[in-house]
């Protein structure tokens, strides 16, 4: 991996020689949370990737974003590559109305060996894949965590034996996410990476949706639908391909410098198409949400 340019995505270049502490993973969280969007436009772009964290490094170096399997894959290794001690769990992101699991449709991080004063333990909950909830680390300590507008709890779960459940903040996208304590090859996630790029039942598939999380709220785009969730709240529908690429650029800083001009053309038509059939009522409404895309 090419951490110099990594860390240079995120505008953290000095970082490659600094110490392994509870502020640095903070710093760190939070730099790829705030310039590295939420995305999964490659599923309409026609452009098939993998969960190789390796390859989603590459990727989000170029300037692009992902999903949960690529930004907590590719994050994973940057942090080993700086020395701190991580394991990937398998997790499971539940929508409304869908019971607790751990379908792995979600990896999860840990890290450990990092105490500070709010965590004597020393042991981290780091998720940069569930769109609009983590802004930062937080302890892997039941309670609850408030970070900008919104409120979480983590408690023990109640379907994975030893792990977790997140609590997301009412006004989320999703209602919560399990994950198992033991350590997952990044190869337990290769299947629903499958269904969740292909599937027509996918999210991911039937809405082009991007985030970008900030320490005040987040900001979404679900299909043509440009929203912002806590301070400066406001929804408006874009109306031409050139304010739509405007909003990738500028607010969610994806300018899509790797797509070309005709596929951008096509892109638009696919997006105007699937938002004219969510007005006529049909299966191109927008998903309640970022991670609940899952």
């Amino acid at each position: 991996m090419n951490i110099p340019g990594y860390l240079r995505r995120i505008g953290l270049p000095d970082l490659i020689d600094a110490p392994v502490t509870a502020g640095n993973l903070r710093d760190l969280h939070v730099a790829h949370i705030e310039k590295v969007p939420y995305e999964a436009l490659n599923i309409w772009l026609g452009r098939p990737t993998t969960v190789d964290p390796l390859e989603s490094a590459e990727r989000i170096i170029g300037g692009r974003g992902g999903y949960c399997f690529h930004l907590n894959g590719a994050f994973s290794e940057l942090i080993t590559a700086l020395g701190y001690d991580v394991t990937r769990h398998v997790g499971g992101v539940q929508g409304r109305n869908e019971q607790p699991n751990v379908s792995a449709n979600h990896l999860v991080l840990t890290v450990r060996g990092l105490p500070s004063a709010d965590n004597p333990g020393g042991e981290w909950l780091v998720d940069l894949g569930l769109g609009d909830a983590l802004h930062e680390p937080i302890p892997l300590i039941a309670g609850t965590y408030r970070q900008g507008p919104f409120q979480y709890v983590l408690r023990p779960s109640e379907v994975a034996p030893g792990g977790w459940r997140f609590d997301h903040d009412p006004s989320g996208s999703f209602v919560g996410m399990d994950f198992s304590p033991e350590s997952a090859d990044i190869s337990a996630f290769e299947e629903m990476h499958r269904h969740l790029t292909t599937s027509p039942t996918s999210g991911f598939v039937r809405v082009a949706s991007v985030a970008r999380r900030d320490a005040s709220g987040v900001d979404l785009l679900r299909g043509l639908v440009l929203s912002r969730v806590g301070t400066g709240a406001h929804s408006v529908t874009i109306d031409t391909a050139r304010d739509y690429y405007a909003a990738l650029a500028d607010v969610f800083h994806l300018p899509l410098d790797d797509v070309s001009a005709p596929e951008k053309d096509k892109l638009w038509r696919r997006l105007h198409e699937a938002h004219e059939a969510f007005l006529a009522g049909g299966d191109g409404a927008p998903s309640p949400g970022g991670a609940a895309g899952a």
